[in-house]
């Protein structure tokens, strides 16, 4: 199985004539019909993404509950160990794992609080800056860290058997961070125009 590359420099390039690519020969019905792109979106598709994004999201963390019972591992909850995988081999500051996973400051504070007291993570002062602290995975994290790996491994070769299955995961992805790419600038610059 190829390895997937999730990174969005690993666009296709123009012509290739792979999803997403900039190909002269594709169906550009939008083009075609002289409207703009987009006229033929249906709206209903739209809503119901973002809704599926909400679900999927609550139904992953069922998932890495199932995976924390299988391992024995009843101290923490899901959303600190999605914050296991997020510091993974990396030492991160406390701001940093907060922009990574997109978590409010007191969620944080909670659950990196949760962490630290099951030995999961060592949360240390910055020698620069102690006013900052920097977090780092435990032997007990890292082993944690290892078997949410293996499960999540599991689950992309369940789901992607095929060369066919790699390109439309990563088309699937490279939309996903264009929606949170477009709902993060609206909210920014919230006072621009996007009709």
């Amino acid at each position: 199985m190829s390895n997937l590359n999730w990174d969005d420099d690993d666009a296709p390039e123009p012509g290739t004539g792979e999803p997403g690519a900039d190909d002269r020969g594709a169906d550009r019905s939008g083009d075609r019909a002289g409207g703009k792109p987009g006229e033929d979106l249906d709206l209903a598709d739209f809503h119901g993404m973002a809704r599926l994004i909400e679900r999927m999201h609550r139904r992953y963390l069922d998932v890495v509950r199932v995976g924390l019972s299988k391992q024995g591992i009843e101290d923490i909850g899901p959303v600190q160990a999605l914050m296991v995988m997020l510091i993974g081999e990396d030492e991160l500051s406390v701001r940093d794992l907060m922009e990574r996973g997109y978590y409010l400051g007191s969620n944080a504070s909670y659950s990196l609080k949760i962490l630290v007291d099951a030995g999961y993570i060592n949360r240390a002062a910055n020698q620069r800056d102690r006013r900052t602290a920097r977090l780092q995975l435990t032997d007990k994290g890292r082993e944690l860290w290892e078997g949410l790996r293996r499960m999540e491994q599991a689950q992309a070769e369940a789901l992607v058997r095929n060369e066919t299955e790699v390109r439309d995961l990563k088309a699937s992805y490279r939309t996903l961070r264009r929606l949170d790419r477009l709902w993060g600038d609206m909210v920014r610059y919230s006072c621009l125009d996007f009709d």
